[in-house]
């Protein structure tokens, strides 16, 4: 999308999903943000849904609350991001955990049930940090070893590149369908495809995807999946991952035996006995009242749907790459994420070698959008809440940071 001066307003005006952004609170102050793909704004709905759950739910009926609905809550909102966010049938999807939590858990229960042999676990050099240092524990902690796929950073794995690290030792590869940092956007159908054919599981990190780009875990034949719920899926600080396992591999064991993952919790008795379900994926008491926010933002986004999500992030990451372009390109930034929309998620890298200084200065005048080395400011539109006057406004104060900074190239 070309920036044209004075387009957002006509852009706001058209836009369909423009007045839900009026559903989140802050939306009506100048303040600019950027970083939706870190943290989402929450829904005023969450703000009266958590004041009566407090009363009604926790005050009201005490420890009857998890006979009546919060003991099934992991798998039943699993289930709901599961169809709404993951293309997931029902019974494959929980929530629960921190990510890097999930990760371990599915990592190593992955490992476990591996032919024997196979001693290679495949991740690439630019995945998110988590997912890097989860998986190099855990080779280190069962001896072995980590086959790194070197990818460039302003792009992301690709089936070519990730080829020559599949042989006969993989047993599992993990990888980020959404880069965390360029913002690229795999093809995660063919890569499931290609490590498959290698005789390999693949585990997707579906953090900077769910509920901003569709994703068809059963249509790719996913093995297993983790996602964080605080970025797209605006569930608020800390609140809790999710996890998917396919129900081909609903028999993995998970490490970390929990109560809540018996097949009968309430039994108490000796002895580990998984429930032959999702739920053996579950280890303790789940976060009820974290996932209230997130089963509002699932609910507003099956309300909308996701295709009429993803076509309103298309249209404001190209607005915003047009507009960078054309009022920062003077001063050297560059685009460090994928130009072409078919292969970009939700959100851009914008480069300079100044850009640390940059971001701290636009934090002081209320614009938010984060840093991530080497000198990358990232801008992070999460479709419902964001309009494209403000990403105009964001990306005019970018560059009055740099006209103070930087001379014109």
């Amino acid at each position: 999308m070309t920036y044209v001066p004075g387009s957002a307003p006509d852009l706001d005006a058209a836009d369909p999903l423009a007045p839900l952004r009026d559903r989140f609170v802050g939306t009506e102050s100048d303040l600019v943000y950027f970083d939706g793909n870190s943290l989402g704004r929450p829904l005023r709905a969450t703000a009266e849904r958590i004041g009566g759950f407090v009363v009604d739910e926790w005050g009201g009926r005490l420890i009857r609350g998890w006979d009546e609905r919060w003991y099934d809550q992991p798998l039943v909102l699993g289930d709901e991001i599961g169809r709404v966010c993951l293309g997931a049938g029902p019974g494959q999807a929980f929530v629960g955990d921190s990510t890097t939590v999930l990760l371990y858990k599915l990592v190593r229960a992955a490992l476990g049930g591996a032919p024997g042999g196979r001693d290679e676990i495949v991740v690439d050099t630019d995945n998110f940090p988590t997912d890097r240092y989860v998986v190099e524990g855990i080779a280190s902690e069962l001896g072995l070893a980590v086959r790194w796929v070197e990818v460039p950073a302003d792009a992301g794995i690709t089936p070519e590149l990730l080829a020559p690290a599949l042989s006969e030792r993989t047993a599992l590869v993990v990888l980020s369908h959404v880069a965390y940092r360029s913002g690229w956007l795999a093809d995660a159908a063919a890569i499931t495809a290609q490590v498959h054919e290698a005789g390999a599981l693949v585990l997707w990190d579906l953090c900077h995807s769910a509920g901003v780009v569709p994703v068809e875990l059963d249509a790719w034949g996913a093995d297993l999946a983790v996602g964080c719920t605080y970025k797209y899926l605006n569930g608020g600080p800390g609140s809790p991952a999710f996890g998917y396992v396919a129900t081909r591999h609903l028999g993995l064991r998970q490490p970390i035996q929990g109560w809540m993952g018996h097949r009968d919790p309430f039994l108490m008795g000796p002895g580990y006995d998984p429930a032959p379900t999702v739920r053996r994926f579950i280890s303790g008491t789940p976060p009820i009242t974290a996932m209230l926010g997130l089963a509002d933002m699932v609910a507003l986004i099956d309300e909308v749907g996701i295709a009429a999500v993803r076509e309103k992030s298309v249209a404001l990451t190209e607005y915003a790459a047009g507009l960078a372009e054309e009022l920062l390109g003077p001063y050297g930034v560059t685009v460090a994420s994928p130009r072409d929309p078919a292969v970009r998620g939700g959100h851009l890298n914008l480069h300079h070698d100044r850009m640390r200084e940059v971001v701290a200065a636009l934090w002081e005048r209320d614009v938010i959008p984060d840093y991530r080395d080497p000198g990358g400011l990232r801008i992070g539109l999460s479709p419902l809440s964001t309009s494209f006057a403000e990403v105009e406004a964001g990306v005019r104060a970018i560059a009055t940071e740099f006209s103070e900074r930087v001379g014109r190239s």
